[in-house]
């Protein structure tokens, strides 16, 4: 009998590569490669086109999912897009890449999001030298992400300083790789989504 896995099954429910398990999503064992349908015992059928709202609570538990999200904190980020005007989608995506736990992810200091989340909320990594231990905690502009000293001794991050030498973090981005920091260079912009974000923004809208 096969094993479980949660979160391989989360993203053959939703039809997506959500990059859920870190590296083994980049590797031929991503369970989007290797059972590319939906779980369970009808999961090859073929599924019938969801209404426009089932679509767009698809798309709503994708992002979700991807970024590790409760509903009520997904909500909240989509409601301060809201109150700020102008392009809403590239706002929302602008909140969501600016949390903490996900430029730890973006830098390469952790090898998925999930992973990132906990590394932050055990304090293993500064912003401007000082400890920050909410995940999504947002950072600006000139912001210096960093590992914590005494958490560098750490087994998860012993390869580290070898693996970041073969990373390339976005642009918005600046990954010093001698001194293991990251610095936030400008807004996130032209971020590359699975996501029709389009239809979460009229989700919400309702």
């Amino acid at each position: 009998m096969p094993i479980t896995r949660p979160k391989e099954k989360k993203e053959r429910s939703l039809g997506v590569r959500l990059f859920l398990k870190a590296n083994r999503c980049n590797s031929p064992k991503c369970v989007m490669v290797r059972r590319a349908y939906r779980p369970g015992i009808h999961g090859k059928k073929r599924r019938r086109n969801p209404s426009e709202y089932g679509q767009q609570l698809i798309e709503k538990q994708r992002i979700k999912t991807s970024y590790g999200l409760r509903e009520a904190q997904f909500a909240r980020v989509v409601h301060k897009a809201f109150s700020k005007g102008g392009n809403i989608g590239e706002t929302i995506l602008n909140i969501l890449e600016r949390q903490l736990f996900n430029v730890v992810f973006r830098l390469g200091f952790a090898p998925s999001r999930f992973v990132a989340r906990q590394l932050v909320g055990h304090g293993h990594f500064l912003v401007n030298g000082k400890k920050v231990f909410t995940p999504s905690y947002i950072v600006k502009v000139g912001d210096v992400v960093s590992i914590k000293p005494a958490s560098k001794q750490l087994l998860i991050f012993k390869d580290l300083p070898d693996s970041i030498k073969k990373y390339e973090s976005p642009l918005w981005l600046t990954l010093d790789k001698e001194k293991i920091e990251g610095q936030i260079k400008y807004q996130p912009r032209d971020i590359k989504i699975d996501f029709d974000i389009n239809l979460i923004i009229d989700y919400y809208s309702k």
